[in-house]
């Protein structure tokens, strides 16, 4: 009996030794934007410098990533709930209760909380190797991500906000339905019960923003075309947001993760077998006439208003240096307060959309978010976390 024990714990130990050396060299295999790959080394340097400004709260607007129609991701980081640390509420895509994505996918919580600095850089998830890389994790090796940055939120409404995204995922685990924000079962739903709609549900039901105008499909809600016209969109929730905050007298700022443009992974659960680095990186459109236009084509005024307002409010744009594999935070211009900046992307807005119904050739008034003089690199390594280099 002793030696029979005695052999299957070294049976064991093998083979959890042959794992261990399986996912080494598979982590070592991968390259540099690859799931399991290396990632920058001195994301805990840039957090740092980042973290100095004393903002509560970071709504993050991820790229779209297919052609036309793309609306990309909502989540929200709320800060130090904590200690020292940003954790990212995010809705879970495969949370749906499709069987290929149980088996495939994470889907133990509807919406699952990730460090900020994983969910932007990391090629290996805290939450399991079923996560998605690309959208639970490692989002800026797939598409840009905008963060709104919000200082002189209570911590209060930092404790309720947690609490509300803790009772969505209750009534998830519960198979709950007809709730207060959602009027069927309770799992995600891209068109009834997506990004935009938890995010905004949280902050009008549970921070208490009852004028806070959150979508609803309760009309003819079998009819998916009444569904996509009532559909709750990342880009207009984060308007409204804005003008809340700025209602409520909080401060704001704006952050860009640029894309890294030389990942060559491809995720082996899409049908159409595209490396990162060649997926669109396109805003995220409103519902608009521009819905189905490609990157670089926005012409409608919302649409344009959204780009102006974000680039107007910028402080800092990061990006990973393509030689160095480092992080680096660029800052290239005075950011406007909310006002200042949203009076002059109407102006601009309003004037380009005219100018672009006109089909003619002409200079825009505004600058889109993302555009090559958003930002002008700041190199910063983990010896000299916040020194100026040359770029």
């Amino acid at each position: 009996m002793m030696t029979r024990c005695v052999a299957k714990a070294t049976l064991r130990a093998t083979w959890c030794l042959a794992t261990a050396l399986l996912f080494a060299a598979h982590a070592a295999a991968a390259d540099f934007g690859s799931k399991g790959g290396p990632e920058p080394a001195n994301i805990d340097a840039i957090a740092g410098v980042l973290r100095q400004d004393p903002y509560d709260l970071e709504l993050l607007i991820s790229f779209g990533t297919s052609k036309g129609g793309s609306a990309g991701h909502l989540a929200l980081a709320i800060r130090d709930r904590v200690p020292g640390e940003e954790i990212v509420h995010s809705a879970n895509f495969y949370a749906d209760r499709a069987p290929g994505h149980q088996t495939d996918f994470y889907t133990d919580d509807l919406m699952v909380r990730i460090p900020k600095m994983e969910y932007l850089f990391g090629t290996t998830s805290s939450l399991g190797d079923k996560a998605s890389f690309g959208l639970d994790f490692g989002e800026v090796y797939k598409r840009s991500v905008i963060g709104v940055r919000v200082y002189g939120v209570p911590t209060r409404e930092k404790e309720a906000l947690a609490a509300y995204f803790g009772r969505i995922n209750d009534d998830y685990h519960a198979r709950a339905r007809n709730t207060e924000y959602h009027d069927r079962e309770v799992k995600y739903d891209y068109l009834r019960l997506n990004c935009a709609k938890t995010i905004g549900m949280a902050f009008k039901l549970g921070a208490g923003y009852r004028g806070l105008e959150v979508e609803s499909a309760r009309l003819f809600s079998g009819r998916r075309v009444v569904a996509a016209a009532n559909a709750n969109v990342p880009t207009e929730m984060a308007m409204k947001l804005l003008k809340e905050w700025n209602a409520r007298g909080y401060g704001l700022g704006v952050v860009l993760y640029r894309k890294y443009e030389g990942s060559t992974y491809v995720d082996p659960h899409e049908e159409e077998k595209v490396a990162f680095k060649d997926l669109p990186n396109r805003f995220p459109s409103v519902l608009s006439r521009d819905f189905r236009k490609e990157q670089g084509h926005y012409e409608d005024f919302d649409n344009l208003f959204a780009m102006y307002v974000l680039f107007n409010m910028g402080k800092y744009g990061v990006r990973v240096n393509d030689r160095t594999k480092l992080l680096e935070i660029g800052k290239g211009k005075r950011p406007m307060a909310y006002p200042e900046a949203a009076r002059l992307a109407t102006e601009s807005a309003r004037s380009d959309s005219r100018d672009f119904l006109k089909g003619v050739p002409f200079q825009p008034r505004g600058t889109v978010i993302g555009a090559p003089t958003d930002d002008t690199p700041l190199a910063v390594s983990g010896d000299e976390a916040g020194k100026r280099t040359a770029p």
